[in-house]
């Protein structure tokens, strides 16, 4: 098999060997996605995505000239040396920032490779007489620009999530005007840079393109606000999927264009899902996002003090046997806390006793796409108790407790009365219809990350339990007989 896929390589046609694998690999990227959607059969979508990945790295290993086999191993190994010591040491409360990091590398990725092409175009085919041709350049110059565009909206996205920068918009003068203008010069030095010939005309055009690309990603992630990070995370998941692509027909590698156009086209559709889950256009959460209009409040603390019920570990244990339905909401405060066990721990004690316990997972909570549902996953909670916010939102006006532990925005009233709040319009859970609300947060001091009061920690039905989220649960659990 190996022989004829190296034959494949000298010969002026496509290997049937080689397209074969490559679809093999792009069948196997399907199924990988199709695992994934699901967290049962999560784990054998990862089984298939690395299935798929190693045959398309083999079979372009053994199907292209390579100069060195050795340190192409060599970095193959230390690459992958470093993902894994990554991997198993990053907490999963820091998996957003780090998604958004390995996000930047692959838009980086693109920009290397496009370059590379550019400089040395013989090696990868490319020339057309003594020149690149024009489609090539169109190629290059969009590959190179989106991913340029992953790679600083990544760092910035990487930078809000890990803390090193604050969540809060940052809103430039003329900011429209500024990207609008900066997308527009990017679309020109294309054109330009397909036309121009010889590296005395393409260097200046290629060089500003790259630029002007690396300076709108910037421009694009630092307005959007906190609550719109799970939409920019998969947004950039995008980016970098159709970077990818474009170095695909750059480098004329099937490979490379079926799984950049799955992953930009399902990041796509999975941003789209997650705008309409906070009933927000795709394009107004790239033009600023929440919190990003002038004079919006959102500066992160309360906006007055006001009454409120504080309670103990043992009340709640108390009320929650008492209870016949109890909905838990879990949110980033709890991926903080690392409070996924004990949460489990309190909920298996709950069912001992009768108790109907539900899981309610809003699509946007956490800080990327599906992040209370790992949690839960890794807490080993089961499948069938967890459910989105369409499926479940309309049990609690039957249900004796909604638990909240460390969510904010997508359990606040303002979103669906409040006009001038930043969240306005984007669908949450309706506790206030619950019978009895207990809220777990650290302090009264502080509000969610979209940076908005929440009138139901001041509810008559709101019991609020001050403490780690951890802590507070793991006292629950030692209360409940």
């Amino acid at each position: 098999m190996l022989s004829f896929l190296a034959a494949g390589a000298e010969g002026a046609g496509v290997n049937p060997w080689v397209a074969i694998a490559y679809l093999a690999a792009g069948v196997l990227f399907i199924l990988a996605l199709r695992g994934l959607s699901s967290p049962s059969s999560s784990r054998m979508g990862n089984r298939f995505g690395m299935l798929g990945m190693l045959i398309a790295v083999v079979t372009t290993l053994i199907t292209h000239d390579i100069a060195n086999i050795v340190e192409i191993g060599v970095a193959i190994f230390v690459g992958g040396s470093i993902g894994f010591f990554i991997a198993r040491r990053i907490a999963m409360t820091q998996m957003p920032e780090l998604v958004a990091a390995f996000h930047s590398l692959v838009g980086l990725a693109a920009v290397l490779v496009g370059w590379a092409a550019y400089l040395n175009p013989g090696a990868f085919g490319l020339l057309v007489g003594d020149s690149i041709g024009a489609v090539s350049k169109i190629e290059m110059g969009l590959g190179i620009a989106i991913g340029a565009i992953t790679f600083s909206g990544s760092v910035i996205a990487f930078a809000k999530l890990s803390g090193k920068m604050s969540g809060a918009p940052i809103l430039l003068p003329a900011r429209h005007v500024i990207n609008l203008g900066t997308l527009a010069a990017i679309i020109f030095l294309t054109g330009m840079f397909a036309m121009a010939s010889g590296p005395a005309e393409t260097m200046p055009l290629i060089i500003a393109l790259t630029v002007a690309a690396f300076a709108i990603g910037f421009l694009l992630i630092i307005p959007i606000g906190g609550a719109d990070m799970p939409v920019v995370v998969s947004m950039l998941n995008s980016y970098s999927g159709w970077a990818a692509a474009a170095m695909g027909f750059t480098l004329g590698n099937t490979a490379m264009i079926i799984t950049g156009a799955l992953v930009g086209s399902s990041g796509a559709i999975l941003s789209y899902i997650m705008c309409r889950a906070m009933n927000r256009s795709f394009i107004s959460v790239i033009a600023g996002g929440f919190g990003a209009e002038d004079g919006a409040q959102a500066g992160g603390e309360a906006r007055e003090q006001r009454p409120y019920k504080q309670g103990s570990a043992a009340d709640a244990a108390f009320m929650l046997e008492q209870a016949e339905k109890v909905i838990i909401i879990p949110g980033y405060g709890m991926a903080v806390a690392q409070a996924q066990h004990a949460l489990r721990e309190m909920a298996d004690l709950l069912e001992e006793k009768g108790v109907e316990v539900k899981y309610a997972i809003h699509p946007v909570a956490g800080r990327m796409p599906g992040h209370m549902n790992v949690l839960l996953a890794e807490a080993a909670v089961p499948y069938e108790n967890v459910f989105e916010l369409e499926d479940i939102n309309s049990e609690f006006a039957q249900a004796d407790v909604a638990f909240i532990i460390g969510a904010n925005d997508v359990v606040n009233p303002a979103a669906k009365t409040d006009k001038t709040s930043p969240i306005y319009g984007m669908p949450v859970f309706d506790v206030d219809k619950a019978k009895q609300v207990f809220f777990i947060k650290r302090s009264m001091g502080g509000v969610g990350y979209a940076g908005v009061d929440n009138d139901v920690f001041y509810m008559d039905q709101t019991m609020m339990l001050l403490s780690d989220a951890k802590k507070m649960v793991e006292e629950i659990v030692k209360s409940i007989d």
